[in-house]
């Protein structure tokens, strides 16, 4: 990850968006979301060959490939899930940030139930014994 790209990203947009807030405010949001996006594309890069390491390392752990799905996903949602909620403010939405928030906490439950499937069955299991 190129930290010095990334800061120097973000160190522009807000300059050319303070600029541009005093003339035209709507400018002003969709240089801050193109520059969000940017940064969010450069990090994405540096996750990969992590997120892959990961998987590898939870496959040899002989942790079922189902349930490192379901970490990966869960992960991927909480972030788009902060960086909507992130621009959401950044508009001056604080309630639309909130519901983005919530949706975001309802989707990682839904994506999580397949694991408290199993925590309930070990758990029945271990209490017939």
């Amino acid at each position: 990850m190129n930290i010095a790209g990334i800061a120097g990203i973000a160190l522009i947009a807000a300059v050319f968006a303070v600029l541009l807030r005093r003339s035209n405010g709507e400018y002003a949001m969709v240089l801050r979301i193109a520059a969000g996006i940017l940064i969010v594309l450069e990090i994405l890069q540096a996750v990969v060959p992590a997120l892959q390491q990961i998987t590898s390392l939870l496959g040899v752990a002989g942790i079922n490939s189902e349930y490192s799905s379901i970490l990966l996903r869960t992960l991927g949602g909480t972030f788009l899930t902060q960086f909507a909620a992130d621009a959401c403010r950044d508009a001056g939405e604080r309630a639309l940030a909130s519901k983005v928030e919530l949706a975001g906490r309802v989707s990682i439950l839904v994506l999580a139930l397949p694991l408290f499937a199993k925590v309930a069955s070990i758990a029945a299991a271990l209490v017939a014994k």
